[in-house]
C-alpha cells in the first residue's frame, strides 16, 4: 500500500489515511534517510489519534508517552542512539511492544532482528519532486 504526501500542506490528510489503513496493528516501523519526514508523519498521526500532549523526536529520550483524551497512550521510539542492541532491552522494549498501545518507532533498522513479526514497515522516500512516498508493508504481504 502507498500514500503520498504532495508537500507539507499534506502531511495532515496522509495522516489520516494512515489511520484508516492501520487496522488492529500497534507496531509500526517508519525507515528513511535523515531529513525523510519520519517524524513530521509520525507527529501527524499521533495528534489525528488525539495526542494531548506537544508531539516532538524521541531522540535523546528515546521514548516519548503521548496520553489521548480517552486514556489511551501512544509511544513514539527512536532508535538513532542506540550503539548497541542490549540497550533497548535495559529500557523495557518488550513492554512497549506487548502494551496494546500504538508504537511509532524511527531508525528501526538499527534493530531489525528484535522486532515482532507482527510489525507494520513504513518506508518512506523522498521524491525527485521533494514530495514523499510512504510504503507500507503489512505482516504477511
Amino acid at each position: 500500500m502507498k500514500i503520498t504526501v504532495k508537500d507539507k500542506s499534506h502531511v495532515r490528510h496522509a495522516a489520516s489515511e494512515f489511520i484508516r489503513i492501520m487496522g488492529d496493528y500497534r507496531l509500526f516501523a517508519f525507515y528513511g534517510g535523515m531529513g525523510a519526514g519520519k517524524t513530521t508523519i509520525i507527529k501527524a498521526i499521533c495528534e489525528k489519534l488525539g495526542s494531548e500532549n506537544i508531539v516532538t523526536s524521541p531522540t535523546f529520550t528515546l521514548v516519548n508517552e503521548y496520553a489521548t483524551g480517552d486514556g489511551r497512550l501512544i509511544y513514539h521510539i527512536d532508535f538513532y542512539r542506540i550503539k548497541k542492541r542490549e540497550e533497548v532491552f535495559d529500557f523495557g522494549i518488550e513492554e512497549y511492544f506487548s502494551s496494546g498501545f500504538p508504537c511509532f518507532m524511527e531508525w528501526p533498522e538499527l534493530v531489525e532482528e528484535i522486532l515482532p513479526a507482527e510489525t507494520v514497515r513504513v518506508r518512506i522516500t523522498v521524491e525527485e519532486d521533494a514530495s514523499r512516498s510512504l510504503d507500507i508493508e503489512f505482516p504477511g504481504q
